[in-house]
């Protein structure tokens, strides 16, 4: 999933730490490096653009990579629409602002699929940076409703969506939300 890395639209809250147009700027560029990254001839990449319309028509992303429309709603609603979107098979959805994801997590990612119906890669605030299903079109009744999204809950939320499922897990990976989030990735990262 990707935003147009317009500044004040992307990233807010670290926007707030090192500004609107220093914040897109990471966006747009942590964004290419992880599209970079995860190509991979063992998937499928898909784009789910936002907005919609400059999404879709957008000279940022690579045009060679396939665009989905995310449509309107909140973050939840518009996850079962790409689910539901694309072909009946495993998909898993990330987020575009995990600068440590690497081709081994999707991997992992795609493997628990072959045991449990979803998986999803937890981050330590609560939330999570993928979501994923065995089967994209079998969507539970509910899925991702009630879901406190931008909260310590939205993980536990999004499970207890989906009762009826068997979760497998990755493994634990923090978004970049705010400067200390940000400090924090460049010291873990730097090179000794």
């Amino acid at each position: 999933m990707v935003k147009e890395p317009h500044p004040g639209r992307v990233k807010t809250r670290l926007g707030w730490d090192i500004g609107h147009v220093n914040a897109a700027h990471w966006y747009r560029h942590q964004t290419l490096r992880t599209i970079r990254r995860l190509q991979s001839p063992k998937w499928d990449l898909v784009l789910a653009v936002s907005p919609d319309v400059e999404g879709l028509t957008s000279r940022i992303w690579p045009a060679h990579i396939p665009r989905i429309a995310q449509g309107l709603g909140n973050l939840g609603t518009r996850m079962v629409r790409i689910f539901r979107t694309l072909r009946p098979h495993p998909v898993c959805i990330i987020g575009s602002d995990i600068p440590t994801i690497r081709p081994r997590d999707i991997e992992a990612s795609f493997a628990g699929l072959g045991s449990f119906d979803a998986t999803i890669g937890p981050s330590p605030d609560g939330g999570y940076w993928l979501v994923g299903l065995r089967n994209s079109r079998a969507v539970p009744s509910g899925f991702m409703d009630g879901v406190r999204w931008s909260s310590r809950f939205a993980r536990a939320d999004t499970l207890a969506s989906a009762k009826g499922l068997s979760w497998h897990s990755g493994r634990s990976q923090n978004d970049i939300d705010t400067l200390d989030d940000l400090i924090e990735w460049r010291r873990e990262n730097a090179p000794n």
